[in-house]
């Protein structure tokens, strides 16, 4: 369970303080009171609870209603497989696993048409998925077919020793050849369903740059990951004043083509296979539609 702490700063019931804190409903932060997704100083409480100053309130951050997930014959680009992985080139615009709202059309649905077996250990929802990279994100994902794959890889990443670039474009020109955003991630105090730069219940997050092309009026550039939080480059470039182009949260408008995301490719992944010990690396290209708005800007948009 990822845990998200809250610390009370009004006497409220929790499931009022809760609304525009989490951003959710009455009903659902009831739910998870309910069902234990919700505790008070580590203990469970009631939803008519009264909070007192400086309460610590934790929220299960992973919860998800209970939904059924059905394969769907949905194209993917398959990078690489064999009996125990696969790496996929997942397109911008596609969920990686279902949610709320959201059953259909993700990359889990997809998976689960394709492959007989699947690991479990981030439960039903998220069958496979080692780690994740955002929606309108493009690029290569490690998918695990069993659960002692799963958590070999996912001791690769947590010690670090995964290889993941991205290439992005972003605004404004950065005059520097390299450069190490280090600068703490949380949840946005402001906007629940936001993650920033603070000092308030964060994690170290640590992204390295490198300038590969610069444009009048834009960058592209290299982004290697040290650590893997929630919205990790996109964040770190804003706090920089250099958001990635077409971001519609971390950045400025989008562009007048709304069907593309935001400009940033996970476009290599290295780690060392879980069964044959070899190190493997893997690398795709930039979508079409990447290069297309890149060379408009290279025309000076």
């Amino acid at each position: 369970m990822l845990r998200m702490k809250l610390v009370a700063e009004r006497r409220e019931r929790i499931d009022k303080y809760l609304i525009n804190e989490l951003d959710m409903s009455r009903s659902k932060i009831k739910r998870m009171i309910e069902s234990g997704n919700i505790l008070v100083n580590d203990k469970n409480v009631k939803a008519s609870y009264n909070l007192n100053i400086d309460d610590s309130i934790y929220v299960n951050d992973d919860y998800s209603e209970d939904i059924s997930i059905e394969g769907e014959d949905i194209d993917l680009d398959i990078v690489y497989e064999d009996d125990y992985l696969l790496v996929v080139n997942k397109k911008s615009g596609m969920v990686v696993h279902p949610a709320v709202g959201n059953h259909h059309g993700t990359l889990v649905n997809a998976l689960i048409h394709h492959c007989n077996s699947l690991s479990h250990v981030n439960g039903d929802i998220r069958p496979g998925i080692v780690h994740r990279i955002d929606a309108d994100t493009s690029g290569l994902l490690v998918v695990a077919k069993n659960d002692e794959v799963h958590n070999d890889l996912a001791n690769q990443i947590s010690r670090k020793t995964v290889i993941r670039k991205y290439i992005a474009l972003v605004h404004g020109v950065i005059l520097e050849d390299t450069a190490t955003i280090d600068a703490p991630i949380g949840r946005d105090k402001n906007n629940r369903k936001k993650m920033a730069v603070t000092s308030l219940n964060s994690k170290s997050a640590i992204t390295h740059v490198r300038a590969i092309e610069r444009l009048k009026k834009a960058t592209l550039i290299e982004c290697v990951l040290e650590t893997g939080r929630t919205h990790q480059i996109r964040v770190h470039l804003s706090y920089i004043n250099h958001p990635v182009v077409n971001d519609p949260v971390y950045g400025y408008k989008r562009l007048d083509d709304k069907e593309f995301g935001q400009m940033l490719h996970a476009g290599t992944l290295g780690f060392v296979h879980p069964v044959t010990h070899e190190y493997m690396e893997f690398s795709v290209d930039v979508p079409d539609k990447f290069k297309e708005i890149l060379e408009k800007y290279r025309h000076d948009v």
